[in-house]
């Protein structure tokens, strides 16, 4: 009956567009991989949403099917039953979703599993607000109600509130579920977002590329039920759990790379610091920190400094390749951030430490060559040298990342585009 009801639905979806004879305005995308078993409940709740869009907003639509490589006929009963099918090669969750959303002829893309646990008539009113105006509109399930047995413990307790606060903490998104799978956003801003992870990273991938270009985002109540099928899930929630865990660090330089590196620094500054009041008598006793802790201080300066190049350096990466705005602080600095002002700085650096080196090896000679009272200078000089090093080679990294142009801001278009403030990350 049911398999009878859809087909019915969707002659009368067909025929709306074939009368509208215009380019629809929503595509409800499903990735698919053998779901013949739920794709005919699923294919009517899709076919009741467009009803629902005509009918509240006066909107027609399609269905896409991205079909991950189905060997059960699942292409061949959505092609029956009014969907259009779109092969898509490479493997996994989210290359099925890009491939469907790529395939999208709808202004508006509506988003959700083929396993019969999302009801797709809930994303009419993300339509609505994708209509008002957002770029994208999230499901929030915690809001909506999540059936027993439709998500396990650690998933719903564990796994996802502590993977939506990291990602709130690092970019600031504002969205309670970012893990939901029920979604809707507009096609050009799924141009915008350059998204390109092929496993269940994409549903992070998604929120926080959003975040990070500051689009406009909101989100609504979604429930989720049990999903209709006799088998596992392709869900493995330690895995997919880690790889959504490693895609927030590798799209935040602020957490991977500046925070650590800027800690690390402090922490060397306060110990050479403390160090040369006693080697200069500014403070008399015992010195706090002893020859050991120099040496971890030149550690720790040189790797925060190393740390604070890499954050740049992957900072302005991420503007280059579009899924994320330029830091104001380093629009402001555009003239200064050259290839040039490096190589001055680090050979400067260099030659601070050759030269400390040299002195620190006359004083040496002059006692004698015996055993130094103090590694103080040596370790402060040896790292000034390191550092001045670092700066050469971060120098030419950056110059590599902006396209090998000396000006590390030109292709972001410092100077010439106003900057906007980009999220945490």
């Amino acid at each position: 009956m049911e398999l009878a009801g859809t087909q019915h639905r969707a002659f009368d979806a067909g025929q709306a567009l074939v009368e509208d004879g215009a380019r629809p305005d929503v595509t409800i995308v499903m990735p698919c991989l053998n779901e013949i078993q739920s794709l005919p409940h699923c294919m009517a709740n899709a076919l009741d949403a467009l009803a629902d869009l005509r009918t509240r907003l006066g909107m027609s639509g399609e269905i896409v099917i991205a079909d991950n490589g189905s060997t059960d006929g699942s292409q061949a009963l959505a092609t029956e039953l009014g969907a259009r099918v779109v092969p898509v090669a490479e493997r996994g969750y989210g290359a099925a979703l890009i491939g469907g959303c790529r395939a999208a002829a709808g202004r508006y893309i509506l988003m959700g599993d083929c396993d019969g646990s999302y009801d797709f008539r809930e994303g009419v009113a993300m339509i609505a607000r994708l209509d008002e105006g957002h770029d994208v509109c999230m499901g929030n399930r915690f809001l909506g109600g999540i059936a027993p047995g439709a998500m396990p413990w650690k998933n719903r307790y564990i796994g996802n509130p502590a993977l939506s606060g990291i990602l709130n903490l690092f970019f600031r998104s504002g969205i309670g579920d970012a893990h939901c799978g029920l979604r809707a956003l507009r096609k050009d801003a799924f141009a915008r977002l350059g998204l390109s992870g092929s496993g269940m990273e994409f549903a992070s991938e998604m929120v926080i590329k959003a975040a990070l270009l500051k689009l406009r985002m909101t989100e609504v109540p979604a429930s989720l039920a049990v999903d209709l099928r006799d088998r596992a899930p392709h869900l493995r929630p330690w895995r997919d759990g880690w790889r959504h865990l490693r895609y927030l660090f590798m799209l935040s330089p602020t957490w991977v790379f500046a925070v650590p590196g800027m800690a690390a620094l402090a922490l060397a500054a306060v110990i050479f610091g403390v160090s040369l009041l006693h080697f200069l008598g500014a403070v008399e006793g015992e010195p706090f920190f002893g020859t050991s802790w120099t040496i971890v201080a030149g550690f720790l300066a040189t790797c925060g400094h190393l740390a604070l190049v890499m954050a740049v350096a992957a900072h302005l990466f991420g503007v280059r390749r579009g899924f994320r705005l330029l830091r104001p602080v380093l629009g402001r600095h555009a003239g200064w951030l050259t290839l040039e002002t490096m190589l001055l700085a680090g050979l400067a650096l260099i030659g601070t430490g050759l030269a400390g080196l040299v002195a620190v090896t006359v004083w040496w000679g002059q006692g004698g060559f015996v055993a130094l009272g103090t590694q103080l200078p040596l370790v402060l000089f040896a790292t000034c040298g390191a550092i001045g090093l670092q700066t050469v080679l971060g120098g030419f990294l950056l110059s590599v990342i902006a396209g090998n142009d000396s000006r590390f801001l030109a292709a972001a278009g410092a100077g010439t585009v106003p900057c906007h403030p980009a999220a945490e990350g």
